[in-house]
């Protein structure tokens, strides 16, 4: 015997329900009333499988208001499988903004999913790819899920996963890669035993583990920061194999991927292309200009693939905006006398080595390197400078042009192209001097240091006037980050603000010598105290949110790479920012040139752009290497001057290497323009999906108090729950099924609010409260068990004027979706209320709101157990004469949520999809409640 999917069939002494993965003679079902985790497959072949009808409720077996409003909550709680156009929204712990949605419709019509993401910092990008990947995976378009992302953003990934999408993913990374594998059957691989995992590209990368990845790389990947996998052969990058890596796993042309970026396009159009072809190949070849209408065509194929929108996009798509304005300033400082005087010997002894010819063009490139890093170290702190020149220089071990300039870039410069993928803040060495001779430069370097030392504190007058600048900020009721270049620099400024400001005031210090988790929760720990200042490295600069906590940056040490800045702005700057207005303070020396160039030339030139366009535009390609001419030409020239006069660059020695450079940017800033206007995806409306949003949100909600329901469900099923918020939860007692459905079995704390402190914040949609509803369901559909919820029952309230009855019904739905003549099908449910006045066998039916509001009455009186028994009886004996109208209901409900699919087909533009929804008759009748007057 055949059976239809959602059908109800009985087999090793219980009720099960009929999923679409059956197939032949093996049937894939669910218990009635169980979750996702207990199905299982029975062969009909070989086991009795039967046709099963609901049973009505036991009218002898009425519970009191308590154990009747369990049920219903658990009704409402534990419901997932939501029959509307978006099967994720019941397994969501994040109410997502209508803007959130577009990438999400635009995956919807696309078979495979090949979507970049690609809208501008802050805007969210995380929750939109975590939508369509929870989407994907509830309707079965796939079944694992890898997240490729810098080992740095892996444990946010992970939380990010967990606490807004229930999906608990394994973290893959050189760090615990050994721990997962240990154990493993010798022809498994951490993949195919790990359904979700957050993957680091660096790790994963390399040639040993590539090839093993991409063979079994799960159906759905989402690769973070996607730019750092963008190639172009004819330029020097370390992206290869990351390229290579993303490019294999593209080869599947079932598999679904979602790039995401705040950056696209990082002025190499070449790069930037190989990003597009990694969507799809024929996109490489689209004109490099995509605007007039000889271009429309193009423009339409390449919108379908990409979204990029800017914070003026999202303004005028929601008229009101959850984005702070950002007030912005610049603050100066003059070196004390004494650090004048120590910099001017520094500048003399750098512009002295870099002329020197001795050694040939290669150890003269190790000196130019380590002279720059003097010079960059003394303009951050004394601190710095003197690390930096204790410290030998990286480059001085290495035996090629090439070599020195590939780790002077990567250790000096801002570029952000490293094999890490996070600049390294650690102070880069001033000793160029070959096997460690202790003669010569060595000497002079440990004479600076030691006078570099005697400058911290009072002498250092960067560091007074920023002290000033951070009281200011504190004053006006702001939280401040401060942004340093060094670890030495940021330890220094911690130290000294703790002794300079009031008592109240608690400073911590994030570095990257910190373990990416306990910077996150260092950055947690300080968010508890007030007044606070948090002094940070560039590790803090990108990934980790901190709007929650703080809302002011000060840049103390200049970034040379004007997107660095625009993402250390970006973590307060961002959505979820309570303030309406985020500050931030760029800090430079006045007769410290080295911050004169890099304001002059790129860092004012990015801010304009930015505010003309809204959003920030990346320097072009030969921005570092513009820089790298200019800081040249200040230690080669002029040499008539001395000290750091000779750092004062008139206009005629940069203007062609500075106006070729903003020529360029302001190219690259006129194809983002237009590239923002194609791409900003205005033509998807996603009011015309508002009513199934908002019916989604509500099919999760509405009725439920979830504080009560998890107290009192845990109190009857002797838990040991005390105080409010957070709560204390000893499971001790409980029944061992309950504690399997919890996945917790000991003490525990548990909060309400996001911001509480606890061992889990409870959502409706929590795994916890999920396993808490399905038992209360479970137990209480058990005919020969003793659950404490009951399925029926009556009480006296003064809410009603005559006999009222609410029917607690759950619908069975079996949608069905053809895309390109391939059906798939799913099962799916709803909840519905009904409620009738007066007799039932003439029952007056009340419209869906008097319904629900039943939900929330109180009894103002008992009723005996022998007189609830009988009122619930009448209603089932008369049965026939009002179960037609549930059937009517279901049928109703039915066109309803065809409709739907049909309307977010039409706002997503897709073609070739059909959807039937067929509802399973009779709906099942979980509960009956007779209400009397009081």
């Amino acid at each position: 015997m055949s059976f239809a999917v959602g059908t109800l069939v009985r087999a090793r002494g219980r009720e099960w329900v009929v999923l679409p993965e059956s197939e032949g003679d093996l049937l894939v079902l669910r218990p009635l009333g169980g979750t996702d985790e207990e199905v299982a497959g029975v062969l009909t072949s070989i086991e009795d499988v039967e046709p099963a009808t609901f049973a009505l409720p036991d009218p002898e077996r009425v519970g009191d208001f308590v154990s009747a409003r369990l049920l219903r909550d658990a009704l409402r709680l534990g419901f997932r499988s939501s029959a509307g156009p978006f099967r994720s929204f019941g397994r969501i712990a994040v109410d997502p903004r209508p803007y959130q949605l577009v990438p999400l419709l635009m995956a919807l019509r696309m078979d495979p999913v090949r979507l970049l993401i690609a809208d501008d910092v802050g805007i969210g990008k995380t929750v939109e790819a975590g939508l369509i990947a929870r989407e994907l995976l509830d309707r079965g378009l796939a079944k694992r899920m890898a997240v490729l992302c810098p080992p740095h953003l892996a444990e946010q990934w992970q939380n990010e996963l967990a606490s807004k999408f229930h999906l608990d993913a394994e973290l893959v990374l050189a760090s615990t890669a050994s721990r997962l594998e240990r154990g493993l059957p010798r022809d498994l691989t951490i993949f195919d035993v790990n359904p979700w995992v957050i993957v680091s590209t660096d790790f994963i990368k390399a040639e040993r583990r590539r090839h093993e990845f991409q063979r079994t790389c799960p159906e759905l990947v989402i690769v973070d920061e996607a730019h750092t996998c963008a190639f172009d052969p004819a330029t020097r990058s370390a992206r290869h194999q990351r390229h290579e890596l993303i490019k294999g796993l593209t080869s599947d042309e079932s598999r679904h991927l979602i790039l995401v970026t705040a950056t696209p396009h990082s002025g190499n159009e070449g790069a930037f292309r190989s990003l597009l072809e990694l969507l799809d190949p024929k996109l490489g070849a689209l004109p490099e200009d995509l605007s007039g209408p000889e271009n429309q065509r193009h423009r339409r194929e390449l919108a379908r693939y990409l979204v990029q929108r800017q914070r003026g996009d999202i303004k005028h798509f929601l008229g009101d905006t959850p984005f702070p304005d950002r007030e912005e300033g610049e603050a100066d400082y003059r070196l004390s006398p004494e650090y004048r005087k120590l910099f001017d010997r520094v500048v003399d002894y750098a512009r002295e080595t870099v002329r020197d010819p001795a050694g040939g063009a290669h150890r003269q490139r190790v000196r130019w390197w380590s002279a720059l890093a003097l010079l960059r170290s003394m303009a951050s702190s004394p601190a710095a400078a003197a690390a930096t020149l204790r410290e030998r220089s990286k480059t001085a071990d290495t035996d090629s042009v090439d070599r020195a300039d590939e780790i002077g870039r990567r250790e000096i410069l801002d570029e952000g192209d490293t094999e890490e993928d996070e600049v390294s803040d650690v102070t880069p060495g001033g000793d160029f001097s070959e096997n460690g001779d202790a003669k010569g430069p060595r000497k002079r370097l440990l004479g600076f240091a030691r006078e570099a030392d005697k400058l911290c504190g009072d002498k250092d007058a960067k560091l007074i006037k920023a002290v000033a600048l951070i009281k200011g900020l504190l004053k006006d009721g702001y939280s401040p980050i401060v942004f340093c270049r060094y670890i030495p620099t940021a330890d220094y400024l911690a130290a000294e603000l703790r002794k300079r400001l009031a008592k109240t005031v608690t400073v911590e210090a994030v570095t990257g010598r910190l373990p990416a988790p306990e910077r996150e929760a260092r950055v947690d720990a300080l968010g508890e105290s007030e007044p606070r200042v948090l002094v940070a490295t560039d590790c803090l600069s990108e990934g980790i949110n901190l709007q929650d906590h703080f809302d002011a940056v000060l840049h103390y040490d200049l970034s040379w790479n004007p997107t660095r800045h625009e993402q250390r702005a970006g973590r307060v700057d961002r959505f979820g920012q309570s303030r309406d207005f985020v500050r931030v303070l760029t800090y430079y020396g006045t007769d410290n040139r080295i911050d004169g160039i890099v304001l002059d030339v790129l860092l004012r030139k990015h801010e304009a752009i930015r505010k003309r366009l809204g959003v920030s535009v990346p320097v072009p390609a030969n921005s570092q290497s513009v820089v790298e001419a200019i800081l040249e030409g200040l230690l080669l020239r002029r040499e008539e001057q001395a000290g750091l006069e000779q750092l004062v660059l008139s206009e005629e020695m940069f203007q062609p290497e500075r106006h070729g450079l903003h020529d360029d940017w302001e190219q690259a800033a006129e194809r983002e323009r237009r590239s923002r206007s194609i791409f900003a995806q205005e033509s998807i409306k996603v009011e015309e999906v508002a009513a199934e949003l908002d019916e989604a949100r509500a099919a999760v909600g509405g009725g439920a108090d979830l504080a009560d329901f998890v107290r009192s469900a845990l109190k009857v099923h002797r838990a040991v729950v005390s105080g409010t918020d957070p709560v204390r939860i000893d499971l001790k007692d409980v029944p061992r099924a309950l504690k399997d459905l919890l996945g917790e079995s000991g003490s525990l704390t548990a909060t309400f609010e996001p911001a509480g402190n606890a061992d889990m914040y409870l959502q409706r949609t929590h795994p916890f409260v999920e396993g808490l509803a399905s038992y209360v369901i479970d137990s209480a559909l058990d005919p020969v068990g003793d659950g404490v919820a009951r399925r029926c029952g009556a009480i006296r309230t003064k809410a009603v004027t005559s006999r009222t009855t609410l029917l607690l019904c759950r619908l069975r739905m079996h949608l069905i979706t053809v895309r390109e003549g391939t059906e798939h099908a799913l099962l799916a449910e709803d909840a519905a209320l009904m409620a009738f006045e007066g007799s039932p066998e003439s029952p007056n039916w009340l419209d869906p709101n008097a319904a629900e509001a039943l939900l929330d009455t109180k009894p103002d009186a008992n009723v005996p157990a022998g007189q609830a028994t009988e009122f619930v009886r009448k209603v089932i004996d008369a049965y026939d004469r009002w179960a037609t109208a549930l059937d009517a209901h279901a049928k109703s409900r039915a066109e309803e949520l065809l409709d739907a699919h049909k309307r977010v087909r039409a706002a997503t533009r897709s073609t070739g999809v059909r959807y039937t929804v067929e509802p399973q008759l009779p709906p099942d009748i979980l509960g009956i409640y007779v209400f009397l007057p009081a």
